[in-house]
């Protein structure tokens, strides 16, 4: 007898979905329902993407989400600071900058993305 799967979606995502991960040697762990804190990393990016880009937008259809989401992970990965690596994007440089001239006589760029809703600064040599 087989017991049915207690998983959210359980009729998209079956067992023999699983199966497909087991045979490249991928585990399957189960996170109980509504519990955020059980898959913390993927509600505290939600959170931003939320707080940052979606709460500040009408979103118009499904095509208009998916290129807005698109452009907000652009940012995310290649420009925004994140504080455990250091204010260093993911895909950024692994080195800081070089020193730049005194920040009197420095230029500064500004990029605006998805309209003037983030903005994106760089040195200009």
């Amino acid at each position: 007898m087989e017991v049915p799967d207690p998983r959210p979606g359980h009729q998209k995502y079956t067992t023999a979905f699983d199966a497909v991960f087991a045979a490249i040697g991928v585990r399957t762990i189960l996170t109980p329902i509504r519990a955020p804190r059980a898959n913390a990393i993927a509600e505290r990016w939600i959170l931003t993407a939320r707080r940052e880009c979606l709460d500040r937008m009408l979103i118009v259809g499904r095509q208009h989400l998916v290129r807005v989401l698109t452009e907000y992970l652009e940012h995310y990965n290649d420009h925004r600071p994140h504080r455990t690596l250091d204010q260093r994007p993911p895909n950024g440089r692994a080195d800081p900058p070089p020193a730049a001239d005194p920040p009197n006589r420095a230029r500064i760029i500004r990029r605006d993305r998805l309209g003037g809703l983030i903005h994106e600064y760089a040195q200009v040599a």
